[in-house]
């Protein structure tokens, strides 16, 4: 917030109007005074002469309307010795005129000369012309002295006998009224400045409060609400800071309970395993949690204020407008050659109660194990469908023959009924089997440990194999020099062996060779099973131990194989909290590791 100018406060603002109304009320009330006061001293100027003019006009009439005799002084000597008496200090001159606008007689001794000459002047002819007296200030073209020039008609009756003018010196009155002014001035001047300073006293008693307001307003926006107004009194501006510390508590309570539903709603944003986003009515990007940012591969930087439609990539599909619309979530297939990654985007729609769309909030959530469950669901429907229906048909097929007399030709009848008792078996194994895995994925099975000594066990194992096996294969064995004794399962893990050992003899070929080996990693055993079969191609090598899964699909059909036995062996090795992997290169064999947990013994444990 910019500090405020000088000429911009309201303190210097109240101050300016109070002392400019004070300037407009003492200008007219001056004005005012001067003028009435101007116009008083005139009137009292003028009146004054007027009354001193009436007392001579009675003796100049006299002397006008007097009969004269022969030793009688003459009008002009007479009517001069009536105006010597009235001549005064504020009186410059005095002149009888006669209705011809003679002039009979002056006061002034320098303008005798003008004795029974014409006179000149407007207000005497005015005034003798209109019977009524004229009086006009003027200034004098000498002393620069403003003079009062007053006309007066002299009647005898109801007839104008002659005219009295008189010019008076008003200047001293003019003087007065300056001098008034300027007192007038000084007692203005004085007052305005107690003025100024009584209104700067009263700004600050009604602006000190709107000051603290203004800075609790600004350490309001930094987000400071420890700050209180001062209470200075009771009046509206003590009532509205109480109002403003009132506002500043709800404030509080508000940004606290808003930043409490803030950290909230972060905390759920940032450990939510669904991404989440949300965008502005415009369809920018205003807000990424980082689980969709890792979702996306994408920073943070990168996404906001982008379109939408653009970060999901989806921008040649839907428009924004259509994904308000969009009431079902949309696929986002990310995959690669090498790895499958497909997400799923639920669209909701934000809006206000007027029904303004504000925005939207999406939702994404990582599809690609549940698309991968579904697609192994199917997969594995299919490959039990396809390995049940394959005997299903050839035993439908030998008991039709049957069925049509078959049976009773001795040379094909038993061989038929051998083959369908051969495909029955095999179904029953491939039932077993899968209800083997089942129990397994539902952990429906306990683990019957017990402490063995693994060289020994497998040593039995393998033997059995030897015995029995029918092809021409040496067994080569290079099992650990000291005894390990382990705790397991041993009918499970013998299952276990069976499978990995039966594949190996399974898929090696005639004089070929299958090896056995035993060694100790830290705290592990490691068992290896290695044939010489054909192998299997480098992209299909982690794919053996998937349910149904063959290498050679026709030749294990043939030799019963239901394709079950490598998954049954991993559930089976991952129950006893070992790791099972396998090893192999198309042509030149195939090997099987896993790895059981091992404590190895102190010596004469086990005496």
């Amino acid at each position: 917030m910019h500090k405020v100018g000088f000429f911009r406060s309201i303190q210097v603002k109240f101050v300016l109007i109070y002392v400019l109304l004070i300037l407009v009320s003492m200008q007219i009330i001056g004005l005012y005074f001067a003028r009435e006061l101007e116009q008083t001293l005139k009137d009292n100027f003028t009146n004054s002469i007027v009354d001193r003019m009436n007392l001579v006009e009675f003796s100049v009439r006299e002397e006008i309307t007097k009969k004269r005799k022969d030793n009688d002084p003459t009008l002009e000597q007479s009517l001069k010795n009536v105006l010597v008496e009235f001549t005064s200090d504020d009186i410059i001159e005095v002149q009888v005129i006669n209705p011809k606008y003679r002039i009979l007689a002056t006061s002034s001794f320098d303008n005798q000369m003008r004795v029974g000459q014409h006179s000149t002047n407007d207000n005497v002819r005015k005034s003798i012309t209109s019977e009524t007296m004229k009086d006009v200030v003027m200034m004098d073209p000498q002393s620069h002295n403003r003079v009062l020039s007053l006309a007066k008609p002299i009647f005898n009756g109801n007839e104008v006998v002659g005219s009295l003018y008189v010019e008076a010196n008003i200047e001293s009155v003019f003087q007065q009224i300056e001098e008034i002014n300027r007192i007038l001035a000084g007692a203005a001047a004085v007052s305005l400045t107690i003025t100024i300073l009584v209104g700067i006293f009263i700004a600050r008693a009604f602006t000190r409060p709107i000051s603290d307001m203004r800075r609790q307003a600004r350490a309001m926006a930094k987000g400071n609400f420890t700050r209180k107004v001062k209470v200075y009194g009771s009046d509206e501006m003590g009532q509205l800071a109480i109002a403003f510390n009132h506002l500043t508590n709800q404030l509080q309570e508000s940004q606290s309970t808003t930043e409490s539903e803030r950290r909230k709603l972060a905390s759920v944003l940032e450990n939510m395993t669904d991404g989440v986003i949300s965008t502005d009515r415009k369809g920018r990007v205003s807000l990424i949690n980082d689980s969709a940012l890792q979702m996306l591969g994408v920073t943070n930087d990168l996404v906001i204020n982008r379109p939408i439609a653009n970060i999901l990539g989806i921008d040649d599909a839907y428009t924004f407008e259509e994904l308000i619309q969009m009431k079902e979530s949309i696929p986002l297939d990310f995959s690669t050659e090498d790895q499958a990654y497909i997400l799923r985007a639920t669209i909701s729609v934000t809006q206000r109660e007027t029904g303004f769309v504000n925005g939207l909030i999406v939702v994404l959530h990582d599809n690609t194990e549940q698309e991968k469950i579904d697609m192994e669901r199917r997969e594995f429907v299919s490959n039990v469908s396809h390995e049940l229906r394959t005997p299903l048909t050839t035993m439908r097929s030998y008991l039709d023959a049957l069925a049509e007399g078959a049976w009773r030709n001795e040379e094909i009848a038993p061989n038929f009924l051998h083959v369908t008792q051969n495909e029955t078996e095999r179904m029953i194994r491939l039932v077993n089997d899968l209800l083997k895995l089942s129990r397994m994925d539902s952990k429906e099975y306990e683990l019957n440990k017990e402490w063995v000594e693994f060289n020994r066990f497998f040593n039995a194992v393998i033997e059995r194999f030897e015995f029995s096996k029918s092809q021409n294969v040496r067994f080569t064995r290079n099992l650990y020099s000291s005894s390990l004794f382990v705790e397991i399962d041993t009918d499970k893990l013998t299952q276990v062996l069976d499978n990995i050992i039966s594949n190996a003899l399974k898929y090696s070929p005639d004089g070929g060779e299958v090896r056995f080996g035993v060694t100790v990693s830290g705290d592990y055993i490691k068992v290896m099973i290695s044939d010489d079969g054909m192998g299997i191609p480098k992209s299909n090598v982690s794919r053996i131990f998937d349910r149904f899964y063959r290498a050679d699909r026709a030749r294990s059909r043939a030799l019963g194989g239901t394709g079950l036995g490598l998954a049954i062996a991993k559930e089976m090795i991952v129950a006893h909290k070992g790791d099972i992997w396998a090893q192999s290169e198309e042509g030149k064999g195939t090997t099987i590791f896993f790895k059981l947990p091992f404590e190895q013994q102190e010596d004469g444990e086990w005496d």
